[in-house]
């Protein structure tokens, strides 16, 4: 859950993901461009260096922090970022199930997710078949999925659990493999500049979505997707 804060709280005015069953991408960020959305931006590192990058995307970040949500939104309307990068208080997992259209989504990112290492923060991990299942809606034909981390465990459960869905096929440097060696978007979020710094290994995974079938029809867990 996103922690609800007492009106006098410092940050109650963060901008927050809106109510509603359904809420659409280009009411956040109004524009033509290409969806891009961070999950867990912190303090929002990545957001700017990829708007940098990428001056023709549109930037949804999903933050759970209301602190960071709120400062970094207000970063982006201070740098006149604003109309296409946004900041927002969320729990990425509840907000993408509610987020239209589908097929709307160019890339997803997912920089050192999940910190929670005791069994009774399990339920804290944003990584699952939930999340996976909106991403796989959302994610137009050929859209990425982008995860990296520096811990080898972690990368090895990413791996097997975007491999397991039938939505996603591997798209790293070598045939049938999600591994990159290098990050290809031009934007580092600030936990991946200290572990370069700091001579750490970086696992870095891509994905793609596979076409959807013919008709539109979801493809079955069950089915080969092959």
């Amino acid at each position: 859950m996103v922690f609800q804060p007492r009106p006098n709280h410092p940050y109650a005015d963060a901008p927050r993901f809106p109510d509603g069953d359904d809420v659409s991408i280009d009411a956040l960020i109004p524009g033509a461009g290409p969806v891009e959305i961070e999950i867990g931006p912190g303090r929002g590192g990545f957001l700017f260096e990829r708007a940098a990058a990428s001056p023709e995307a549109r930037l949804l970040g999903l933050e759970i922090r209301l602190k960071w949500s709120a400062i970094v939104d207000g970063r982006l309307r201070k740098g006149g970022l604003g109309g296409r990068v946004r900041a927002l208080n969320a729990d990425a997992r509840e907000a993408l199930a509610r987020l239209r259209p589908d097929a709307s989504i160019a890339r997803f990112f997912l920089h050192f997710p999940d910190p929670w290492w005791k069994k009774r923060h399990t339920k804290r991990l944003v990584m699952g078949p939930g999340l996976l299942d909106s991403l796989a809606r959302l994610l137009v034909d050929g859209g990425e999925l982008f995860v990296q981390t520096d811990v080898e465990e972690r990368g090895v459960l990413y791996a097997e659990q975007i491999g397991a869905h039938p939505a996603f096929e591997p798209a790293g440097d070598a045939p049938g493999s999600p591994l990159l060696a290098e990050n290809p978007y031009g934007a580092r979020s600030p936990r991946e500049h200290h572990a370069i710094a700091d001579g750490l290994p970086v696992s870095r995974l891509l994905y793609r979505r596979r076409p959807r079938p013919a008709g539109g029809a979801p493809l079955d867990p069950g089915q080969d997707a092959g």
